[in-house]
């Protein structure tokens, strides 16, 4: 189980997430990715999903068409955890790599 990120740790992780929003009312950060069409929007999710079963660690997330609307959250910590900012990073980084648009 990962811990809640508080106080400076939270700050400075959050700093380093390029794109991603507080969700309103909750302690969680969301992020809409844009994708060239349905097959790449899938793909992006099958590997993520891939990697986030290894993690024990879920996100939410809304797929129409080309568009995945995600919200990263902790329920173990009740909030925002190491575990968050490492699934964002990396889902930036191969949004990134693929040459993907990413929007807020």
């Amino acid at each position: 189980m990962s811990g809640k990120l508080t106080g400076k740790a939270r700050e400075k992780a959050l700093a380093g997430l390029k794109g991603w929003s507080k969700v309103k009312g909750r302690d969680a950060i969301e992020k809409t990715f844009k994708f060239k069409d349905f097959n790449e929007a899938f793909g992006f999710m099958t590997r993520v999903a891939l990697v986030a079963e290894k993690m024990d660690h879920h996100p939410e997330w809304a797929n129409v068409y080309n568009r995945l609307d995600v919200v990263l959250t902790t329920h173990d910590a009740d909030g925002l955890s190491d575990k968050d900012v490492t699934l964002a990073t990396l889902m930036d980084k191969w949004a990134g790599k693929a040459g993907k648009t990413t929007k807020k």
